[in-house]
């Protein structure tokens, strides 16, 4: 998409579904990134998000944007009042790492450990047989994209991996250089980040002709 189709995008998304289209477009996040974020992995000082078990299932950092951590801020507050129902109706703690759950049996009811995207209602975990809120349903985060984009006009085929795509190739059209998208994006080798390069209308990617300086 172009940065013109982005942002017509966002203005027909509002809520939860924005936040989250912010996030994956100003971070480069597969959908399943987003969604399976904890409290923990948002660094607001820093301006970061950190991806743990992301692509590869490898653990990475990238870019919290300045336009969408303020809404995140007050995401999480509304967040937060949920998970401190849950806790005084004695809900169970959120789902762990077999190994991480035996390591730390409390870590699964602290607030750091919370999804930063929950579910609306408690759901049964078919692991466990227990009953909990799992996080977001990734199938509403999809159809909320495809239908803003709908609504937008876009007449392309547009999914929560496209805005992914934008991402990239929006920074390399800022001359960035590519080895930074590269591991903005966790991508094991340089030449999967290469696919994007295509849209660039000039050659060189990052690199200016000296006849420009």
């Amino acid at each position: 998409m172009t940065r013109d189709e982005v942002q017509a995008l966002f203005c027909q998304m509002e809520g939860v579904m924005a936040l989250m289209a912010g996030l994956m477009y100003g971070g480069g996040l597969h959908l399943m990134e987003c969604v399976r974020l904890r409290v923990m992995d948002i660094d607001f000082a820093r301006g970061r998000i950190m991806v743990r078990d992301g692509k590869g299932q490898k653990d990475r950092v990238t870019i919290l944007s300045e336009r969408f951590a303020g809404p995140l801020r007050d995401h999480l507050a509304r967040v937060k009042v949920v998970y401190e129902e849950d806790r005084g109706k004695g809900v169970p703690g959120v789902y762990m790492w077999p190994a991480m759950a035996r390591k730390y049996p409390r870590a699964a009811s602290e607030w750091k450990w919370q999804y930063v995207f929950p579910a609306k209602s408690l759901s049964v975990d078919p692991r466990s047989g227990l009953v909990r809120r799992h996080h977001i349903n990734e199938s509403l985060v999809q159809k909320a994209v495809k239908e803003a984009a709908a609504r937008a006009g876009l007449t392309r085929r547009i999914s929560c991996h496209t805005l992914r795509h934008s991402f990239a190739t929006h920074l390399l059209e800022a001359r960035y250089d590519i080895r930074t998208v590269q591991e903005l994006l966790g991508h094991a080798d340089v030449s999967t980040t290469m696919i994007y390069t295509h849209v660039l209308n000039r050659p060189g990617l990052s690199v200016i002709s000296p006849a420009d300086f």
